[in-house]
């Protein structure tokens, strides 16, 4: 569960809100400057004058979505007015952005008639490829959106009206199609008159449900012809059926999809259906009936709801984004309900095909089938931007609205390159974290930064945390920080009662190191070896030290308890880097200084294949300040020798050098000066010759490049145990834990507390 006060710090942290302009053209020097604005800004303005379709040549209109809203209708709070509408605003630009590459401006406007919404963003028009409405609420909402669609000529879409009738309708045709009904013959009750529930009844109709049988309801009963206060859009779906009441309405009916409010559902009713009951629950955040009760009132019911965590969820965000997508890249002049059909069929047909390994993987290794429990691709299928965003340009122009045709192989060939793994990796990898139910220990338990990240941890379920020190101290802390630990275990060294057995067995293993028995319990009482000690009893899963502890001295202590693994010469470490449109992994920038060729040849092997069980397939580069014998120096020549041992080791390892690092990651300049480079695609595993040179590119990249590194993450070491570097934040401790929980090997026996 998201906290209030954790919410606000997100969004008031640093730079305020959620979204910013970034450039995307350099504009550093004078001349850059003139080019970007006076003179060299006239020449395209120019262009445009003569042809006004090269607006979308030379400028960002046909990648630019203006979400616009009067904050009438914030979902869970009504209408609170254009600046409490903001955050939610910002919400949608983000997922806009990262989910299909489209920018957004969001729009409040201090407008209350539709005709004044109408005249602002019809004078706007020039700005935008697409208009999103949302949050506005009911009639004005939809007036505003007809009138909208009418008088511009660039896509309007109503998200509230068809974003969850979209997928609703793609979970109804796999829902059917399982039941083996119909969809001319099943009866469709609806629960919400609003814009979702009008939204809904619009698309169902098109796909083939007869008027007749498909039953709205709202707060009154059934919405019937004889009511007089029903605005335009409902009395489009008002019935003449003596089937008054929601109980009467459900009572043989084949499908049920709920727009209203949670819990006005019963077992009885359900038990009321038809064989074969499709039950829609998709009030937020409580359904119209849990998920768990319609399971235990019929087992032949195939069920969904709007809640991530069950089977077959129904989110809209499995829509809008594509939708846009495909349409601005036709420069599509509207929305039809036909573009919005195939997309729902896009997404029904994809719920079908096998799913990709790499999407299992993304959810914990979990095996998923077309069936009762699978009516949807998952939110992390990443053929859901290509096969939706394509089905919806091609309708376009099958429709005759696109102002381009496009060759739709293409085009799918484009945008399956569009959007890189970088932005998808840290919510795979979560997904497979929690999968473990991992016990990490945390050495500096009263730690604010340590107690925030374990707040996240938990609410992720990501980790179960162990939090060394004095209970009563860090509940102290955790109360006054306002966070909910519920879960967390405390674990005091001088208190706890493997106290005495792990100083018998430290002292057995170091007593021929120097160490005496009164060194040992002193030791103990220390966490960094309290928790190392913990690792290696089996008391715990992971280990993660530092923070406020010198980065040297914890490593020795790691080395002394848990030490590396068998057939490991050298302990070493990595950086997971991601950049907006792909993953690269670094090593070794944090713990060896001067590493001979056979350690460098070790520590590109170990880093392969951590690249590999974090789902990226290593392509090497062994980094050096030379380009394949360009210059005869040591530090050139252990790195040449580094890759024969790899060769005679791992002959089928993608791995070349040595190579400056413009020579990896450059894929022209490498084919056009060493054609005989084995690299089949720009190096994402960059292997460095020394600590100097891997540490300040890695700092370089944290405080001066547009990426998120995670680690440094242990590698080469007997247990799992990491080590946290000064400074590190909250998102730092919680995305190097989840990183290293993926990168955790198979659970060795389970130690109880």
């Amino acid at each position: 569960m998201i906290k209030k006060q954790e919410s606000l710090d997100y969004h008031a942290k640093g730079r305020p809100g959620k979204i910013g302009i970034v450039p995307t053209k350099s504009c550093l020097t004078p001349r850059e400057l003139r080019t970007a604005y006076l003179p060299g800004a006239t020449y395209p303005a120019s262009e445009i004058v003569e042809d006004p379709s090269a607006v979308f040549r030379y400028t960002s209109r046909g990648n630019l979505v203006g979400v616009v809203t009067d904050g009438s209708a914030v979902p869970g709070l009504g209408n609170v007015g254009p600046h409490a509408a903001k955050p939610m605003q910002e919400g949608m630009a983000i997922l806009y952005k990262h989910l299909a590459d489209i920018d957004v401006f969001d729009l409040e406007l201090n407008q209350e008639g539709v005709d004044a919404f109408v005249e602002t963003v019809r004078m706007l028009e020039p700005t935008f490829g697409g208009i999103n409405l949302k949050d506005l609420r009911a009639p004005q909402g939809l007036q505003i959106y007809d009138r909208l669609r009418q008088e511009l000529a660039i896509p309007v879409y109503h998200e509230n009206l068809y974003s969850t009738a979209v997928v609703a309708s793609a979970a109804l045709l796999n829902a059917l199609e399982l039941s083996g009904k119909r969809i001319e013959d099943v009866r469709v009750v609806i629960c919400g008159a609003g814009t979702v529930g009008i939204g809904c009844a619009r698309l169902l109709r098109r796909l083939g449900v007869k008027p007749e049988n498909c039953l709205m309801y709202n707060i009154d009963g059934l919405v019937h012809e004889d009511q007089e206060d029903l605005h335009e859009y409902a009395r489009e779906f008002a019935s003449s059926s003596p089937l008054r009441t929601l109980g009467e309405g459900l009572s043989g009916a084949d499908v049920f999809i709920g727009a209203s409010a949670g819990n006005l559902l019963t077992m009885d009713h359900i038990r009321s259906m038809n064989r074969f009951p499709v039950v829609f629950a998709l009030a937020m955040p409580v359904p119209e009936i849990e998920y768990e009760v319609v399971r235990a009132s019929r087992q032949d019911a195939i069920v969904a709801t709007g809640l991530g965590q069950y089977p077959n969820a129904i989110l809209d965000l499995l829509s809008f984004p594509y939708i846009f997508r495909g349409a601005l890249d036709v420069q599509s002049t509207s929305i039809t309900e036909g573009m919005l059909l195939a997309a729902a069929r896009s997404l029904a047909e994809l719920a079908r095909e096998d799913v990709p390994e790499e999407v299992e993987r993304a959810y914990g290794g979990q095996r998923f089938a077309f069936g009762p429990e699978y009516l949807l691709p998952k939110p992390l299928d990443p053929r859901i931007f290509v096969r939706e965003s394509a089905a919806v340009a091609q309708q376009a122009i099958a429709e005759g609205v696109a102002n381009l045709t496009i060759q739709m192989q293409e085009y799918e060939g484009r945008l399956s390159v569009r959007l890189g793994t970088g932005r998808e990796k840290m919510r795979e990898l979560l997904m497979r974290a929690r999968q473990k139910r991992t016990r990490v220990v945390f050495t500096e338990g009263a730690n604010e930064t340590i107690l925030r990240a374990c707040s996240q941890l938990l609410d992720e379920e990501i980790a179960s945390p162990i939090l060394l020190g004095s209970e009563p101290e860090i509940r102290q802390h955790i109360e006054r920080l306002g966070l909910d630990l519920g879960g967390v275990t405390f674990v005091d060294p001088d208190t706890s009662p493997h106290f005495k057995t792990y100083c018998e067995e430290y002292f057995r293993m170091r007593q021929r190191h120097g160490v005496i028995a009164a060194t040992a319990s002193d030791r103990m009482r220390q966490p960094d070896y309290f928790g190392a000690m913990m690792l290696h009893s089996g008391h715990a899963d992971m280990m993660i030290a530092g923070s406020s502890t010198h980065f040297t001295g914890t490593l020795n202590t790691i080395m002394e308890v848990v030490g590396p693994a068998p057939g490991i010469s050298r302990v070493s470490s990595h950086h997971m880097v991601l950049m907006p449109n792909e993953v690269v992994v670094m090593a070794d920038c944090a713990v060896n200084i001067d590493p001979d060729a056979e350690q460098l040849a070790e520590i590109a092997l170990q880093v392969a294949a951590t690249s590999r069980s974090l789902g990226v397939e290593p392509r090497v580069a062994m980094l050096s300040f030379s380009n394949f014998g360009g210059n005869s120096h040591r530090f050139s020549h252990k790195v040449q020798e580094a890759v024969e041992i790899i060769g005679e080791k791992a002959p089928d390892l993608e791995i070349d050098g040595e190579m400056q690092l413009a020579t990896a990651r450059n894929r022209d300049l490498r084919n056009a000066i060493f054609p005989f480079a084995r690299l089949t695609g720009d190096a994402n595993v960059l292997v460095f010759p020394d600590l100097q040179s891997g540490n300040l590119t890695m700092q370089s990249l944290n405080y001066m490049g547009d990426a998120v590194s995670i680690g440094p993450l242990l590698m080469g070491t007997r247990l799992p145990v990491h080590i946290l570097q000064y400074g590190s934040t909250v998102e730092d401790v919680v995305n190097l834990t989840t990183v290293g929980i993926v990168e955790m090997p198979e659970s060795r026996p389970f130690a109880s507390l």
